[in-house]
């Protein structure tokens, strides 16, 4: 399946967030909840961590070298023991979940004590934007962006993570000329 022209230009720009923080924890368990149908994240970081599990409806279970992906649905349970990551990841997946905070308790859950969720997703000035190059110019995901539940600015970032004392917001940065929040929350004890 060919992607569209603009989609691994902004998985890169994605990815270009997220790992510095994830070098910052050396040899590291990570989980990428939403993963992809071919885990091109947990390729690119591999040399940086010690194991990496991906999950997502849409990926081939495979093990290979210090990576694994599970094939199932994100809803409100992930199939992991607590206390099993150091790190998860979420890149442009939040907008997509039907329960978002179903979803940050079963994260809070399978980290270990001070494990940070790094997360990517569009915020509210993004969805004109997504919409046009999608429906109009064809250069990003039309599926993709049709699927969106939700665009997310810091305010709802704040309230998610703070439900129930889960996780507090210790970086939070816009990227993508503002239009995308890169967030860093860590598990409270």
């Amino acid at each position: 399946m060919k992607e569209p022209f603009m989609e691994p230009i902004l998985r890169q720009m994605r990815i270009g967030r997220v790992l510095d923080e994830i070098k910052t924890v050396k040899k590291c368990t990570l989980l990428d909840i939403g993963c992809g149908f071919n885990y091109k994240f947990l390729s690119t970081i591999e040399p940086y961590i010690a194991h990496g599990t991906g999950i997502d409806f849409k990926v081939p279970v495979v093990s290979l070298g210090k990576i694994c992906t599970i094939q199932a649905t994100l809803n409100e349970t992930l199939p992991f023991q607590d206390n099993s990551f150091d790190i998860a990841t979420m890149l442009a997946v939040l907008e997509h979940l039907d329960k978002p905070d179903a979803i940050l308790t079963e994260i809070a859950r399978v980290l270990n004590n001070n494990g940070k969720l790094i997360l990517t997703v569009p915020g509210k000035r993004a969805k004109p934007v997504l919409e046009f190059l999608a429906f109009r110019l064809g250069i990003v995901n039309r599926s993709e962006i049709e699927d969106h539940k939700k665009y997310f600015d810091l305010p709802e970032l704040q309230e998610l993570s703070n439900k129930n004392g889960r996780f507090e917001i210790v970086r939070h940065q816009h990227f993508q000329c503002g239009m995308n929040n890169f967030c860093v929350m860590r598990k409270k004890r």
